[in-house]
């Protein structure tokens, strides 16, 4: 048995993975774990795989992303299962894997995936910056964002925040693990505790504003919003203080809206151009 302990990374599970696969190494003869907190044990019996005399090395590109995006999760099977995939792709001769959404493996990975998706979105959505100062020397505005995510989503969730908020320099920082983007290039840091990110400022006002111009209560489902945005996120989400107090409210808005007048439409403005546009023939 070989003992297989790595950083909980994608890049360090490939790396050991592509040692083991060019020596040969069963699935069954691997035990996987968490370099920070000991050798982990294989969870489940291995199938057995036979290796074909002569076999080429070679991994399917959608097997990598599949990859990159389970190693951010937080289950300790998924080292196992992932190389026990690799190793059928490729030594194991199961060239069309990964079109068998039946296969235990391909399932579990795929619910895996998704959960992942799903977290991505979410520190998409409800990352909130902070403006904490500006640069003497760029004159760039600099602001600090602190989230929790459910898995080591970070470095996968932020390439959109790289794209959107390239003209600001800014940090977002978690638990896990921080990245940062000067303008140039982004760059991680180790996680940190909630006590270091920075305090309310005055852009909470504005996301509260914000939230109450675009929160319309007569399309109001509690349950749907709630599924959205859940409350684990709300501590850290400004608008977020005020969603009580919406939904509270929602009902007489409803009704003072049904009892507002409508408005008298207004007439087309009489000039030569808008007559001259409904003077002209169809398909002109």
């Amino acid at each position: 048995m070989i003992t297989a302990s790595i950083d909980p990374t994608f890049a360090a599970w490939r790396s050991k993975a592509r040692e083991l696969l060019k020596q040969g190494v069963r699935p069954e003869n691997v035990n996987w774990g968490d370099a920070h907190t000991g050798p982990g044990l294989l969870l489940e019996e291995p199938a057995a795989y036979s290796l074909p005399a002569s076999a080429e090395i070679k991994v399917p590109p959608d097997f990598l992303s599949l990859a990159a995006r389970v190693c951010a999760h937080t289950d300790d099977r998924r080292w196992s299962i992932l190389y026990r995939l690799l190793y059928r792709l490729t030594l194991g001769g199961e060239r069309h894997l990964l079109h068998l959404p039946s296969d235990p493996d391909i399932r579990q990975c795929e619910v895996w995936s998704k959960a992942i998706g799903r977290d991505i979105h979410k520190m998409h959505a409800f990352v909130r910056f902070r403006l904490i100062g500006q640069d003497e020397e760029s004159g760039r505005e600099q602001f600090v964002a602190w989230f929790e995510p459910m898995f080591h989503t970070v470095r996968l969730a932020a390439p959109f925040f790289e794209k959107r908020f390239a003209g600001m320099d800014w940090s977002i920082l978690t638990p896990d693990e921080c990245v940062h983007w000067d303008g140039k290039k982004l760059f991680f840091t180790p996680g940190m505790d909630r006590s270091q990110a920075p305090s309310a400022d005055a852009h909470d006002d504005l996301w509260r504003t914000y939230y109450r111009s675009i929160f319309n209560p007569a399309r109001l489902k509690v349950k749907a919003m709630q599924s959205e945005m859940p409350q684990k996120y709300w501590k850290n989400l400004p608008e977020a203080q005020i969603i009580r107090e919406l939904i509270a409210g929602s009902q007489d808005r409803v009704q003072d809206m049904l009892e507002t007048p409508e408005r008298p439409v207004k007439p087309v403005p009489d000039n030569a151009y808008i007559r001259s546009l409904h003077q002209r023939p169809e398909g002109s």
